[in-house]
């Protein structure tokens, strides 16, 4: 196991981007290269930072509050009768744990949420709530989930972008081909007036 994966199992898995990174892994990274510091988790809270000074054997710092202060960990919950499908949570949601589709009611898979919080900005009509979460959803089990789930995402998102870049190479470059045939065949009476002029000219005379 390299020390990125060995920070990286001492975070929460929320991937609520509090810390500043694009989850929690790209935090591990950061913080092995020596490029952030171990005190801007709160979902980690103190606990989490003693436990990477002790791997890390540095010093033990005071979570940072510009990334958010240390609360209990909750859940988030659509009020069904609010939501009006537009399908912004889905779409900020880290680990796929919001279903629905456009204009349809969505809903969230609770045993997935890690509580990061990033649904209830993305929503415009305010019909997301958060509730404690169990602690029994605060277990390595469920980390270890979340994990899996952000990293699949990331993974679908990668593939969709580089299907859309390809797809966009191909119209490119049937317009491209396009123009470039529409201008080999296309006449130019200037040019061709000026052809039949010289070749009069050129002409021998009687």
């Amino acid at each position: 196991m390299t020390l990125v994966d060995r920070i990286d199992a001492l975070l929460p898995q929320t991937q609520c981007e509090q810390c500043g990174y694009h989850g929690c892994r790209p935090y591990a990274e950061a913080i092995a290269r020596g490029d952030a510091p171990i005190n801007q988790c709160p979902p980690g809270g103190e606990a989490g930072i003693e436990k990477l000074a002790a791997l890390l054997q540095r010093p033990v710092l005071p979570l940072n509050p510009e990334h958010g202060i240390e609360k209990p960990r909750t859940l988030a919950r659509i009020v069904e009768a609010d939501c009006i499908g537009c399908t912004k949570c889905i779409q900020v949601c880290p680990v796929d744990a919001i279903v629905g589709a456009s204009k349809l009611m969505h809903t969230v898979i609770t045993d997935d949420c890690t509580g990061c919080e990033l649904c209830v900005p993305a929503c415009p009509v305010d019909c997301i709530v958060l509730l404690p979460m169990p602690l029994e959803q605060i277990d390595a089990p469920h980390a270890d989930a979340a994990r899996t789930h952000f990293q699949q995402r990331e993974a679908r998102l990668e593939r969709q972008h580089l299907q859309r870049e390809a797809e966009l190479a191909v119209r490119k470059t049937t317009v491209d081909g396009s123009a470039v045939e529409a201008g080999t065949h296309q006449r130019n009476p200037v040019l061709e007036a000026l052809a039949r002029a010289k070749a009069k000219q050129q002409e021998p005379k009687p």
